[in-house]
């Protein structure tokens, strides 16, 4: 019930994010809308069809749809099919839509770990036979997301990776190992790139840089400023009017706060919080080692994406082009998402206890 609130809300929030520049740009104020709802309607027909496949079938199509995935990420680089915005190569072009396979990945890394950890659980203790492995297919797969200049998904992938394997039952020490290992490597990948070096000055001062790096932060703080404790009002905001870049899709939430306010914010944040904690419970409950891994790997990813999102639009991290689930506009998360919650209410039906 919550994802299906959020999304209803979401697509309200899209049109009242980019009605003018829509009208402006295509001569259509309700061309996001249009799009935005159909997608929500595409999604939730996913959503329904997923909750009545029996979570174990996910089973025999992990390591296929895991190689299919990964097939797909490397498919965004090949001329005339991937398509590249800003710089980045995470698209693929289809028919009036672009498709981003690294959001269906996220939930096909979540499927593959949790048929492996079922399987492997034993050997999780041991550093060559149990963590390797996993952390050998996870670096693979964040090699490619870095080619697609895409470490939002990279840092979201290697979380919910990285928290399955603890969960499972790792050792703790492999994890910091890791860690530590890796430190150099993404302190190198941050300062060999110098869009991502103006993104972490923006985030230590944006008033450095006010009209270029640090502008669209600056601009997020302006919206969530003036909406106050109560907002402007639903369509009143100001900051979307071609001043906030993105409005309507990694900073909805700053239009949802302008416009919402303060109170608008903490609703949305306790939804979310509750969404987690009931898919954490769903996992707690789940009758097998594969249904608790499936549920609790997607309530993972949903609050992690969701902090992610809401840290950067409030200047607690830098800008990492993360879109806010079910809020945020794009076909490609919504539709992911709300299968992925399909996914979870199906494992839901057959929790220990229920008849």
């Amino acid at each position: 019930m919550m994802a299906v609130i959020l999304t209803c809300f979401g697509v309200v929030m899209v049109y009242s994010a980019s009605s003018v520049m829509a009208a402006k740009k295509f001569h259509d104020g309700f061309y996001f809308l249009k799009r935005q709802s159909l997608f929500a309607v595409i999604g939730f027909c996913g959503m329904a069809l997923a909750m009545h496949i029996d979570y174990h079938l996910w089973k025999k199509w992990a390591v296929p749809l895991f190689f299919a995935c990964f097939f797909l990420l490397l498919l965004v680089f090949m001329p005339g099919i991937g398509g590249t915005v800003k710089g980045a190569s995470r698209w693929i072009r289809l028919p009036g839509f672009n498709f981003q396979p690294s959001e269906l990945a996220k939930v096909a890394l979540i499927i593959y770990m949790a048929y492996s950890l079922e399987k492997r659980q034993e050997k999780l203790k041991q550093f060559l036979t149990g963590f390797l492995p996993y952390l050998l297919i996870l670096g693979v797969f964040i090699a490619v997301l870095l080619m697609q200049h895409d470490m939002g998904a990279a840092l979201t992938m290697g979380s919910v990776a990285i928290v399955m394997l603890f969960a499972a039952g790792t050792r703790l020490q492999y994890i910091l190992g890791m860690g530590v290992v890796a430190l150099p490597g993404v302190c190198y990948l941050v300062l060999t790139e110098a869009y991502r070096m103006r993104r972490i000055t923006a985030f230590l001062d944006p008033w450095k840089d006010p009209t270029d790096a640090g502008f669209q932060i600056i601009q997020s703080w302006l919206a969530l400023g003036t909406g106050g404790i109560f907002g402007q009002g639903l369509g009143e905001g100001k900051q979307k009017l071609f001043y906030l870049p993105e409005a309507h899709t990694d900073f909805i939430l700053s239009v949802c706060g302008e416009e919402m306010g303060f109170l608008g914010v903490i609703v949305i944040a306790s939804m979310f919080l509750l969404l987690v904690q009931r898919s954490i419970r769903v996992a707690i409950a789940a009758e097998d080692n594969f249904g608790r891994f499936l549920a609790f790997g997607i309530a993972v990813l949903i609050g992690l994406e969701a902090f992610i999102n809401m840290a950067v639009v409030t200047g607690m991290l830098p800008t990492k082009g993360l879109a806010l689930p079910f809020l945020s506009y794009g076909g490609s998360s919504l539709i992911i998402s709300l299968c992925a919650i399909g996914i979870l209410l199906n494992v839901s039906t057959r929790m220990r206890g229920t008849a």
